[in-house]
């Protein structure tokens, strides 16, 4: 039996991987440590829960506690919002993962793997990315110059102890239809209804309006999952990029079954901006050069080293990603439910999101 332990395992990637470990061995001993633990429901029933928030002061001793006897520790917790609260964002985000660390050194845990992402790159360059490529983050994105300054921080981990191994993954953006309430609330709510995702899944919006030029990769939670399951069963070190195929501005108007209307990514970026402003739109500009920005990345050695390769293209993951936009699909972690939230109105007359439920 094998013991890993997961910090934001009820999230998007965090789902993938516990059905990947489920499926990879019964016997596996899973500890997901996360702030709101799931209710003991598929795909959540194979795990064992621990409620933590990474920031709080006590973090380190509660999860030394739960790292003691692990075979692996895999550090996939994030918080994506408030954008507009950058000093709450750092808080969780660099000091947790200094906690996970702190605690799994601590511990004496062999393995730890870090989830990163491809907008630890730089903004996106001719070609696509190995993972030697400078990890300076996309410039201006809270979440892209956050994952930078983590991997540094996870980097000098590596450097001082080298008796630790620790791989580090960095998928392109993770697509699954579970994902999709959540996506909605973080990123789309409240001026974009997700009826137009109904359109699109029913081929009935004939034109869709795209920033271009775009290029872009996605993966599937439930395979970079399985990159994962194969990083621990090798103890492999040193970052892996985890992407499927490319997407061009056609092919992805031709998932949503419509014809791509090129637009401007400056002129796009106007209008989100503007939106973000107003307070009509949770994407925040940083977000969206996020879409825009990050690099294609090379995922030889991960296909070389794990024997890993995605089992669903791109195109299929933006169809099923749409199809449960459209349905406002949500698993039944809190992470990924879209009813913690509701809008109300200001003094100003914008609008501002309020959550339902406690952090």
């Amino acid at each position: 039996m094998v013991k890993v332990v997961i910090t934001g395992a009820s999230g998007n990637v965090g789902t993938g991987l516990v059905r990947a470990l489920a499926a990879d061995s019964p016997d596996h001993e899973i500890v997901g440590v996360c702030r709101r633990p799931p209710p003991a429901v598929a795909p959540y029933d194979s795990v064992t829960w621990q409620a933590c928030d990474l920031a709080a002061d006590d973090a380190p001793d509660v999860l030394e506690d739960v790292m003691r006897g692990a075979d692996a520790v895999v550090h996939l917790a994030w918080m994506f919002q408030p954008v507009r609260d950058g000093a709450r964002l750092q808080r969780t985000n660099f000091k947790g993962t200094a906690a996970v660390l702190r605690a799994a050194r601590r511990a004496g845990v062999p393995h730890v793997v870090h989830a990163s992402s491809i907008a630890a790159y730089g903004s996106a360059p001719a070609s696509t990315v190995s993972e030697e490529a400078p990890t300076t983050g996309i410039a201006g994105s809270a979440y892209g110059e956050g994952k930078s300054e983590v991997e540094a921080e996870v980097a000098r981990f590596a450097a001082e102890n080298p008796d630790i191994a620790v791989a580090v993954v960095r998928p392109a953006l993770v697509a699954q239809a579970g994902a999709s309430a959540s996506f909605l609330a973080l990123f789309l709510d409240p001026v974009v209804p997700r009826q137009v995702f109904g359109l699109m899944r029913r081929g009935r919006l004939p034109l869709l309006p795209l920033p271009s030029p775009l290029r872009v990769q996605l993966v599937h939670a439930d395979d970079v999952g399985d990159a994962i399951v194969r990083i621990l069963h090798r103890r492999a070190r040193g970052p892996f990029n985890v992407a499927a195929d490319a997407l061009e501005l056609d092919d992805l108007a031709a998932a949503a079954g419509a014809r791509a209307v090129p637009v401007p990514v400056r002129a796009v970026k106007a209008v989100v901006s503007a939106l973000w402003r107003l307070r009509a739109l949770h994407m925040s500009p940083g977000w969206f050069d996020v879409g825009t920005k990050s690099p294609l990345i090379d995922t030889t050695r991960a296909r070389e080293e794990l024997g890993w390769a995605p089992r669903k293209t791109s195109a299929e993951c933006a169809r099923e990603q749409i199809g449960g936009i459209a349905d406002a699909t949500a698993l039944p972690s809190p992470v990924l439910r879209r009813d913690r939230f509701k809008t109300e109105p200001t003094a100003s007359g914008s609008r501002r999101r309020v959550r339902l439920t406690s952090p």
